[in-house]
């Protein structure tokens, strides 16, 4: 691959010694007017710490972007380089405040919709799962109905509150389940699966009609039947299909730099279900969130999360390639 130190000291720098992601232009949200497919920002939002002192993935962002500058965006496996087909800008990071919720949670929903105003599609890096919460919002504003939702985790994620927050890593889906334009219905966990959920989180989940794809239930029909089946079901009555990753719905084998949960998905399932999903008519967002850098050897969560984006870009890049 040629000489990576000087290749990767050559790409744009968006701030210290961090890279754009892919060495893609930096753009302005407000002024990205139709020059690009995907728009990338960070969110290094880390809100209640809810175990221990597990702590520290506001900083994935910047792992992330110093990851990608070591990858093109050529995958052998399908034979496509996603930017012969797709424009991508980064938009830097959003401006958060740890000590203002409210407000931080308006700066990423501004954010998001000025990047879909600007005809682009939100990509984002976390920071916590609280995240999901502000951009959900903005986008079933932005795009005037429910979006359905795709949701790739360990757990439900979907408590009233933790030690007195609503707005806590573990609470996102039942504030998106709130807000008045969503449709619960069209929301799909997929890969739940273990004790550190809670029996009340998986009847809720069933009371407000949402569906459950469990580790269960991909071991027995398999990774391509259960996304087909998660789209299927997120894409009805909808303006589009959000697509949001909790790190921990790997297997802890292969997420070293996310929460130790065992049992869970490969990396090879994972990108066969985003490379589907990229490849569907539908997309509208993006996330993934919950590296924890400090923990990461060798970084290898944030490579694992490149890789991520890359197979559904390779699944966006095929669509637009062949028309559909």
């Amino acid at each position: 691959m040629g000489n990576f130190k000087a290749e990767a000291a050559a790409l744009p720098v968006l701030y210290g010694d961090t890279p754009t992601l892919f060495g893609k232009p930096y753009a302005r949200p407000q002024e990205l007017g139709g020059q690009a497919d995907v728009a990338v920002s960070g969110v290094p939002w880390e809100g209640t710490v809810t175990w221990g002192t597990w702590s520290g993935c506001e900083l994935a962002p910047r792992t992330i972007r110093q990851a990608s500058a070591r990858y093109s965006g050529f995958l052998p496996e399908y034979g496509i380089d996603a930017f012969d087909h797709l424009s991508l800008r980064d938009c830097g990071d959003v401006t958060v405040n740890l000590q203002d919720r409210a407000g931080s949670f308006a700066a990423i929903g501004e954010r998001i919709a000025q990047i879909v105003r600007g005809g682009a599609m939100p990509v984002t890096f976390g920071g916590d799962h609280a995240i999901t919460f502000p951009i959900v919002e903005a986008l079933q504003d932005t795009l005037g109905g429910p979006v359905g939702i795709v949701h790739f985790d360990a757990h439900y994620d979907n408590k009233d509150e933790y030690d007195g927050d609503r707005y806590a890593r573990c609470c996102p889906f039942r504030r998106i389940a709130e807000l008045p334009l969503s449709r619960p219905e069209s929301m799909v966990h997929t890969g739940i699966r273990g004790p550190r959920n809670l029996k009340y989180m998986w009847e809720y989940a069933s009371a407000i009609g949402a569906r459950t794809i469990s580790i269960g239930d991909i071991r027995r029909d398999g990774i391509a039947r259960s996304v087909r089946e998660a789209y299927a079901t997120a894409s009805v009555g909808t303006r589009g299909v959000y697509v949001t990753i909790c790190s921990d719905v790997l297997d802890a084998a292969f997420n070293p730099g996310g929460p130790t949960d065992p049992d869970g998905l490969t990396t090879h399932e994972l990108y066969e279900a985003l490379h589907f999903l990229g490849a569907q008519d539908g997309i509208v967002g993006f996330d993934l969130v919950e590296i924890y850098p400090p923990a990461d050897a060798n970084g290898l969560s944030s490579h694992t999360a490149v890789w991520a984006l890359l197979h559904l870009l390779a699944g966006m890049a095929e669509r637009r390639r062949d028309g559909r």
